[in-house]
């Protein structure tokens, strides 16, 4: 705990810290996952086995909770850092989206998996065997899906929107005086003022990044939502096979980036 006496570390230091040991920590989970989903094939789907698997779905979805939890407090104190992480590769920056994943990639994830476990199972589900995994989703099922979906993607857009609008106001009267006043400063060499200039240029920038941390954390919380709202349209075993794919598509994606920018230095 950081004391009033203690200087407190950088931003980007201690969240790049916390991430990976979030990151080890989904790795452990990941296993976790894969031991349930072939236990459950082995064993079936016994009363005190759907217990075990819900309470495996709640561990991970709250282990991705936290990791929003802790981005909102920092976020607090450098959101910029947060927007431009520096403990993603470059890889993983380009599919960013206001800091993090897309929550619509969510559904694109969902019915990838869903095609793949259909495939596989196929030749069973023909002879009306039910697999009970991700290629085994129920009419109603779909239509929820399709339903959150439509309603994410619209919270999505008005979130985007929200920030080309911030984005613009890089352009705005305050914004350009204070720049076109920097440059004449600069010109003169002149300090007169200068004290005054850098307070209503804190102002302003202060202002901003007021906003993004708002749009951050409707951004943050949208993503969380969208997790949760999946997994319990799910039953407990199609949970299991999400999360197994959420946490393996994440993870690998930050191993190949972590190498291709090995590779390029």
């Amino acid at each position: 705990m950081i004391t009033q006496d203690e200087p407190e570390p950088e931003l980007e230091e201690s969240f790049h810290t916390f991430f990976e040991c979030w990151i080890s920590e989904q790795n452990q989970h990941l296993d976790d996952l894969t031991v349930a989903s072939k236990r459950h094939q082995s064993n079936g789907g016994d009363d005190d086995n759907q217990v075990l698997l819900s309470e495996l779905v709640e561990r991970v979805v709250k282990h991705y909770e936290h990791y929003y939890e802790e981005k909102s407090r920092w976020a607090k104190q450098d959101v910029l850092a947060m927007l431009s992480p520096t403990w993603t590769s470059s890889l993983e920056d380009a599919f960013l989206w206001i800091g993090d994943w897309r929550p619509s990639m969510e559904f694109h994830l969902l019915y990838s998996k869903c095609g793949l476990q259909l495939e596989a199972a196929l030749a069973e589900l023909m002879r009306g065997l039910r697999s009970g995994d991700l290629g085994d989703l129920s009419p109603s099922q779909l239509t929820n899906v399709d339903q959150l979906q439509r309603r994410t993607i619209e919270e999505e857009k008005h979130i985007t929107e929200k920030m080309a609008k911030l984005q613009e106001t890089v352009a705005d009267t305050t914004m350009v005086e204070l720049s076109h006043v920097a440059t004449e400063m600069m010109r003169n060499i002149a300090q007169e003022g200068v004290d005054d200039h850098e307070e209503r240029v804190e102002s302003a920038l202060a202002s901003k990044e007021e906003g993004f941390e708002k749009i951050l954390h409707k951004a943050d919380d949208l993503r969380l939502r969208t997790l949760k709202s999946i997994t319990q349209i799910l039953s407990p075993i199609q949970a299991v096979h999400f999360l197994i794919a959420a946490a393996e598509l994440h993870l690998r994606l930050h191993d190949w980036g972590k190498k291709k920018d090995a590779s390029s230095n």
